[in-house]
């Protein structure tokens, strides 16, 4: 989800600059409302486990593009099933320009022996990269986000009408690496709520996680699980109106980033500098685990690889030092 998001801010970008040009976003059905918010643009549904599943599936889903007069074609993810679908398009006379993803490089900052670390491009300026080599060259700008969205009734009824400052808690990741622990994010809800102007709302998915957040919430006064109560359209409007977004490396903080929320990100054995950081934020809101006690860091790209001995290193991040960064962000 997280890369899907990412894409977003690049394709705002390129609509401000070519106002002539349309897209055509290639995308599950699920993601769909990641790009409700973007003009000229239309979401065509891939539909990989039945109707365009295999070979034959992908050459059905090119005839279905075709009818969309595409020109060219930017392939942001540069997969077996994207590499497949290019080489119609190519063979159609259509310009197709791939993603870098800078795996050498990648590799070089998350191995353990001769490490170098060094920021790598963002993952934004690859999606820009591509359009430029498409000859639609563009300057990312702060200003390239979604205007947030009206929340419907029902909703903002369950929220309350309260002069509070809504912060978004997202505590789960795909990877146990990129995970904060859960007994020190309990920490943190806890102290946000002993200060009366602030409404904590609870993001996540999955049963577990939804049971995990729902008695959470019950604990607290002015906290609410989100999770599992709202279809992912009405999650997007609700993240768009929030005030702060406290999230892992992962999806929830590069969906807030999107509507230029003040996304705050904490970092256990991945890092900034592989270039997955949310658009648009100050390196301050990137909260990343100790390197001194783990030099190791980051020990893989997606947080699924880490040494013996790197269970923990979440817990050099204290719920003090986060608290406090909130209160600083939010006044």
């Amino acid at each position: 989800m997280g890369d899907v998001a990412m894409t977003v801010p690049v394709l705002l970008a390129v609509l401000k600059r070519y106002p002539d040009i349309r897209i055509t976003v290639l995308t599950k059905a699920f993601m769909a409302p990641i790009f409700s918010g973007l003009p000229r643009t239309q979401v065509v549904v891939a539909q990989v486990k039945d109707k365009h599943k295999g070979v034959a599936g992908l050459y059905r889903l090119f005839k279905e593009l075709q009818r969309a007069k595409i020109n060219a074609v930017a392939d942001l993810h540069n997969v077996l099933r994207s590499n497949i679908l290019i080489r119609f398009f190519k063979f159609s006379g259509v310009r197709v320009r791939q993603i870098d993803k800078g795996r050498v490089a990648k590799k070089a900052l998350t191995r353990a022996k001769s490490k170098i670390f060094s920021p790598l491009k963002t993952t934004h300026e690859r999606y820009a990269d591509v359009f430029a080599q498409l000859g639609y060259p563009v300057q990312l700008s702060k200003a390239d986000v979604l205007t947030k969205s009206d929340l419907n009734a029902q909703l903002a009824q369950r929220i309350g009408n309260a002069p509070k400052k809504w912060v978004g808690v997202a505590p789960f990741a795909a990877f146990s690496g990129k995970m904060y622990p859960l007994a020190l994010m309990k920490e943190i809800v806890s102290d946000l709520t002993q200060y009366k102007g602030y409404k904590v709302m609870l993001f996540g998915g999955g049963k577990s996680e939804v049971a995990q957040l729902t008695k959470m919430a019950k604990v607290h006064e002015d906290c609410i699980c989100m999770a599992g109560q709202l279809d992912f359209a009405s999650e997007l409007d609700l993240i768009s109106n929030l005030d702060l977004m406290l999230a892992m490396d992962s999806g929830n903080a590069h969906l807030a980033a999107l509507y230029g929320v003040p996304t705050l990100t904490l970092w256990g054995v991945t890092h900034p500098y592989a270039g997955f950081a949310p658009f648009g934020q100050p390196a301050d809101n990137c909260i990343t685990a100790d390197r001194e006690q783990y030099p190791l860091i980051p020990t893989s790209v997606y947080g699924n690889k880490f040494p013996e001995g790197y269970e923990s290193v979440m817990e050099t991040i204290s719920p003090k030092r986060v608290v406090d960064r909130i209160q600083e962000l939010l006044g």
